[in-house]
């Protein structure tokens, strides 16, 4: 079990590592824009590849973003998560 955990760790290490090479070759940002900017380049970037790609984007973080408002409302009205958290 020890040996599990451990191997888990180095995993989770290198998955760090070599994640952020990996963001830092996929996102060009340049040092002298923001997030938001280097981000608007990019959706441009995938509009003008593929139109339709970034409509699928868009209906995945709807569908995503429904998908979690719907569950915190059936959390807050079905269970007794209200009383937990003092609202009720």
């Amino acid at each position: 079990m020890i040996g599990a955990i451990e191997i888990l760790i180095i995993l989770i290490i290198f998955g760090i590592i070599y994640g952020k090479d990996a963001i830092d070759k996929t996102y060009r940002k340049r040092p002298d824009e923001g997030v938001v900017e280097s981000l608007a380049v990019d959706v441009k970037e995938y509009y003008k590849e593929n139109p339709r790609r970034l409509f699928y984007i868009v209906l995945g973080v709807l569908g995503g973003l429904s998908f979690i408002v719907t569950l915190f409302y059936y959390f807050l009205t079905q269970t007794d998560l209200r009383q937990m958290i003092g609202l009720e």
